[in-house]
């Protein structure tokens, strides 16, 4: 009787332990990759500001060395962001205190004697870092990519042997899946997908997009910027990313392919999105015989194998070419602004339009929700909040100075915008 007393107690002790140990880790703040922790654009801090401009409801401001559209990631006290000087020659990964604004770290991570091209409205630091406890993973495209430690900012390792042809620069962002760190690197030469070990930098698969459906592409219109999501069906975990002429489907833990849907002919930009079981994509540019070049939203259902374009496209949505922002998907609507300024919800289930508004501004930082509210952000810096749901509802127009294509990250129950030359936590002061 001794015995089991003492097992018992044992046993209750371990599992308060194991309760203080999730509930300190479920503590921490985090917003991990382009579009948080689940690279949907969903926060589950739900006391985000209704108003804000440059004096009200700013805990601080920080300027930002140099110039990039990356977006702000988060873990713990430390807030990340990449940059490039103006010329491109000179990357660098900046890291600033969440509580004050205060810079931690600079580091200038590559330099190079001539710069690859790139769009004007692009930039060369443009794709997002992401974070986890300890490390931070950035990457610069072709110029290189690198895992650092958040402890001091050392350089645990750097890979600049991954290089494609980027002409207008370059936009897809890393994700962190388990043990790997997947890169996409897609441009007018080659396109293929590779998985790091996220320790070493080693490659551990490579993944090249299916020549046969690429042939046929005029070279510039073979590059994408696309950050993948990854996916369960039926227990196993898929890696889900539209390139140029096809979205594709892998097994992320060997880069096998699993399923494609065809179709496009020049380049893509938004991510995937994932709800209920059913996978949403924007294709890449469709030119009819007659009529203006347009691209398609598609929902499609991910339990295939092979091409299953003609079987598992559950409907599509027509919309204008060079899609920039990612949608927002949440409790069956999807959030969006295309490129002629018009403000879309949709349906998931049935791909029908629930509204529509023509806004004045363009929008091409991907919308972000918290507490019932969606929030976009346009090129401008304002910032047009909606009530979610099935009719429009504006609750509130916030502008800022400066030009703004960074995606925010909420956390804290902070908002975290990153705009020409500095970077804002919005928020309510203690």
């Amino acid at each position: 009787m001794k015995n089991f007393s003492l097992l018992t107690r044992i046993f209750l002790f371990n599992l308060i332990l194991l309760f203080l140990h999730l509930s300190s880790a479920a503590q921490i703040r985090s917003w991990t990759h382009f579009r948080g922790n689940n690279l949907d654009g969903i926060a589950a801090d739900n006391r985000v500001p209704l108003f804000w401009n440059d004096s009200t409801n700013i805990i601080w401001k920080s300027d930002i060395k140099g110039k990039g559209w990356s977006s702000p990631v988060v873990y713990g006290d430390q807030i990340w962001v990449t940059t490039s000087n103006v010329g491109g020659k000179e990357m660098s990964a900046v890291c600033v205190d969440f509580n004050s604004g205060k810079l931690l770290f600079d580091i200038s991570l590559f330099k190079q004697d001539s710069i690859y091209r790139k769009h004007s409205i692009n930039t060369y630091a443009t794709p997002t870092p992401c974070i986890e406890k300890g490390f931070v993973y950035i990457n610069f495209g072709s110029t290189g990519t690198a895992c650092l430690s958040t402890s001091d900012g050392s350089v645990i390792w750097k890979r600049n042997d991954l290089i494609v042809e980027h002409v207008q620069g370059t936009g897809s962002s890393p994700i962190i899946y388990k043990d790997f760190l997947i890169v996409h690197y897609e441009g007018t030469d080659q396109q293929f997908i590779v998985a790091l070990n996220k320790k070493t930098g080693e490659t551990v698969w490579r993944a090249d997009r299916p020549k046969e459906c690429y042939d046929a592409l005029q070279p510039i219109g073979k590059k994408a910027y696309v950050t993948p999501i990854v996916i369960n069906v039926n227990g196993n975990d898929l890696l889900i990313s539209n390139g140029a002429a096809v979205c594709c489907a892998y097994d992320v833990l060997t880069g096998k392919e699993v399923w494609r849907v065809v179709q496009g002919e020049d380049s893509t930009i938004a991510m995937p999105l994932f709800e209920d079981g059913t996978v949403f994509f924007y294709t890449s540019f469709v030119s009819p015989a007659d009529g203006e070049k347009y691209i398609e939203l598609m929902a499609v259902d991910p339990k295939g194998t092979g091409d299953i374009t003609k079987t598992n496209v559950l409907w599509r949505f027509k919309s204008p070419i060079l899609q920039l922002l990612t949608p927002l998907l949440k409790d069956g609507i999807i959030y969006t602004v295309d490129t002629r300024n018009n403000l879309i919800a949709i349906d998931a289930k049935t791909g029908t339009a629930l509204y529509t508004k023509r806004l004045k501004n363009k929008y091409n930082s991907s919308p972000v929700y918290a507490d019932g509210r969606v929030y976009f952000t346009s090129v401008k810096g304002e910032t047009l909040v909606l009530k979610a749901g099935r009719t429009l509802e504006i609750l509130a127009e916030n502008q800022l100075t400066g030009e703004l294509y960074a995606t925010p990250a909420i956390v804290g129950n902070s908002m975290i915008i990153r705009n020409t030359n500095s970077l804002y936590r919005i928020g309510t002061k203690p």
